[in-house]
């Protein structure tokens, strides 16, 4: 199982992105997934959650500016990133409760991360 993550990019301060997520191979059922950014010399920290159900978590930096989604038809996760500012450049991860035929159980997986760059 990889997550394959998507839609990074360079963008001016105030722009848009749009990230999506989406798991690969022999999927039973996805279950929490979520969204989490790495700065330049800091720790991962989270961005933003959302459970099956569409319930959803955000990190207080991006409230207001950010909107996590979710296509349980696709087992997609989306990040609608608005306003962004040089603060949110970072590599973003996308991170799933996932079970798979490989298992058979409710495994975390990360996917390799997708670089956004908010610089004018």
């Amino acid at each position: 199982v990889q997550l394959q993550a998507s839609g990074g990019g360079l963008v001016q301060p105030g722009g848009s992105l749009r990230l999506s997520c989406t798991p690969s191979g022999s999927i039973i059922s996805v279950n929490d997934m979520g969204w989490y950014r790495q700065a330049p010399g800091k720790q991962r920290d989270l961005v933003a959650t959302i459970t099956r159900g569409g319930s959803t978590n955000y990190a207080d930096s991006v409230k207001g500016r950010f909107t996590i989604s979710r296509d349980n038809a696709k087992n997609t996760v989306y990040l609608q990133m608005n306003s962004l500012k040089f603060e949110d450049t970072a590599v973003y991860y996308c991170n799933a409760d996932l079970i798979s035929t490989m298992t058979f159980q409710n495994v975390n997986y990360w996917g390799k991360g997708t670089l956004v760059t908010v610089s004018s």
